[in-house]
């Protein structure tokens, strides 16, 4: 495809429209017009001065069919730059989401909105307009479509309750354990199996403890106050009992975790969960752990490279109730290579069945660097699962997953649950978003904090990112960990140093 920029530099947003109707494109960029002919799939955006106005326009040659659409409007009187800015851009967004859908037949139920965060959107206009304006706006300029506008109005309402837990000092901690038994073909974080990282697992968890006692040393010396602990990867509980153990020793012993509000854990895949791990997690004070099937359908938990059985998820559920977890989270993924709309309603009716306090509902990505991208077909562990390729773009997979989720989001309600929280990817089966559903009370409080940056996340472990949250006015700061295990080991000492950023950060 490519995609021609003529009068204006909203590039990246142009990009981002252009993926929601063609996600695994590889997209060719141009300067001003003609457009070229040497490809069947070319769209030109333009913004050029009219008189008193501005004009502006988008074309697209799709696969023979010719499309456009093109307007004329003037800046309003009293309007500052960065708000005429945005006008600008939603109006060639406008332009483009007007044809393209013309063009394919497809039409985005987030309209022109392409960002991780709508609820964050939902929760600004809420306070500055009120609940009928900030819909009209979603539905109007923003062309969502009002089942998307809704939820994302109920989610923005139930994270404002979250985020008046949050305190100027307030932070959250997130401990990465960047391991897994083998790589899921869905997968794009940088996990490694634990077979073959097996040497490295004694040096890394001794720095990551050294790194938790660096990180508490300076939260202590600005005041700040440890509202959750989020242990992710990866998946934590592919360590062994000892080491899982040398992590929760190492944060109870830094920070006091007696009056935080929540500690999760992610146990995610059952083959990675035992009487003792899980003994470990409740003497060490953790009140959240996910445990999760993705799907309850063998054929699709083989093709997918998991390796356990639906029957070994009740299992492990089972014991972890046995144990006192009274807070369990299970995830689902809607969208997987294998699956249809009834295979996934047998998923979601069993997972209700079971109860957990969330159920978290996954729409399949498709990133560059998971076994299921045409563009990265050789990762390893990934079951019998074939690159999906262009197949993410299909009307079948599109409409397969749109039933997939408005199954969920009937069924979930009617079983007590609400949704919390809400995020989109880029790459997306069908443009569509994940939710967080939960019952009364049992919000996951770090996901709330976390997605719509309320406070700061202080991160430690390999491929961990620190992100800094101004509480006055929202400006965000990131500081990175390497990547890989190795880099993580081999380069601590100046990794760590950068911890000094907190420091200066706060210091402001």
């Amino acid at each position: 495809m490519i995609l021609s920029f003529d009068g204006h530099s909203y590039r990246y947003e142009c990009e981002k429209i252009c993926r929601v109707f063609f996600p695994t494109e590889k997209i060719v960029f141009a300067d001003g017009s003609p457009l070229p002919e040497n490809d069947p799939r070319r769209v030109r955006t333009q913004i050029a001065p009219a008189g008193r106005n501005l004009y502006f326009r988008c074309e697209a040659y799709i696969d023979g069919q010719y499309r456009s659409d093109a307007v004329y409007a003037a800046r309003p009187e009293e309007t500052d730059p960065a708000a005429w800015d945005s006008a600008c851009e939603i109006l060639l967004a406008q332009r483009m989401v007007q044809v393209l859908s013309r063009a394919t037949g497809i039409k985005p139920p987030w309209g022109v909105l392409t960002g991780v965060r709508p609820a964050k959107l939902m929760r600004r206009y809420l306070t500055q307009y009120g609940e009928e304006e900030a819909l009209r706006r979603f539905t109007g300029p923003l062309m969502v479509s009002k089942e998307k506008a809704a939820l994302a109005c109920r989610v923005a309402k139930a994270e404002n309750a979250v985020a008046a837990l949050s305190a100027d000092n307030s932070f959250s901690l997130y401990v990465s354990i960047p391991f897994c038994p083998t790589r899921c073909a869905y997968c794009s974080f940088v996990a490694h199996s634990i077979a073959q990282a097996k040497k490295l697992i004694p040096d890394y968890v001794r720095l990551l403890c050294r790194e938790i006692g660096d990180v508490a040393a300076i939260t202590r010396e600005l005041g700040l106050r440890p509202e959750t602990v989020y242990i992710g990867g990866g998946t934590p509980t592919s360590l062994g009992a000892d080491d899982l153990k040398a992590v929760t020793d190492a944060l109870n012993g830094a920070f006091d975790l007696q009056t935080i509000r929540e500690f999760t854990v992610e146990a995610g895949r059952p083959d990675t969960i035992d009487r003792e791990k899980l003994a470990v997690l409740k003497n060490a004070g953790v009140t959240r752990v996910s445990i999760n099937p993705q799907t309850f359908s063998d054929p699709v938990l083989e093709r997918i490279g998991r390796r356990h059985t639906a029957a070994d998820i009740l299992t492990k559920f089972a014991l972890a109730r046995e144990m006192g977890f009274d807070n369990i989270n299970m995830d689902l993924i809607a969208g997987l290579p294998g699956d249809t709309p009834e295979g996934f309603a047998a998923s979601l009716d069993r997972t209700i069945g079971l109860g957990p306090e969330n159920i978290t509902v996954h729409t399949l990505a498709l990133k560059r660097s998971s076994g299921l991208s045409a563009e990265d077909d050789t990762q390893a562990g990934c079951g019998d699962a074939a690159p999906y390729g262009d197949a993410l773009t299909t009307h079948d997979l599109r409409l397969s997953t749109s039933a997939m989720l408005a199954r969920a989001a009937a069924a979930l309600p009617a079983a007590g649950y609400s949704p919390y929280y809400l995020y989109r990817q880029s790459k997306s089966a069908g443009n569509l978003e994940n939710v967080g559903w939960t019952k009364p009370g049992k919000d996951c409080l770090y996901n709330v904090f976390m997605m719509e940056e309320i406070h700061s996340v202080l991160a430690v472990g390999g491929g961990a990112v620190t992100r800094l949250v101004d509480p006055r006015d929202g400006q965000i700061r990131r500081v990175y960990n390497f990547k890989y295990p190795y880099e993580y080991i081999g380069r601590f000492e100046e990794q760590n140093a950068r911890k000094q950023e907190i420091r200066a950060f706060y210091g402001k």
